[in-house]
């Protein structure tokens, strides 16, 4: 793990400013993306066939709210 922290050391050291802010936008947006696909396939997992509402019972669940 020390050798790939050394070697993403070097890799930013060598990129622009304004590349870094850029990459780290991307950067950024990647994490969000595979921290929702990570909680997406974990309510997968334990989602059961009776956890499922109609589009009417959400609906009327939506009205208490």
């Amino acid at each position: 793990m020390n050798l790939l922290r050394l070697r993403m050391h070097h890799l930013i050291e060598q990129l622009a400013d304004d590349d870094l802010q850029d990459i780290w936008n991307i950067l950024e947006a990647l994490h969000y993306d595979f921290y929702m696909l990570k909680a997406i396939q974990q309510v997968k997992r334990s989602q059961q066939p009776w956890d499922i509402l109609t589009q009417e019972e959400a609906v009327r669940l939506l009205m208490f709210f």
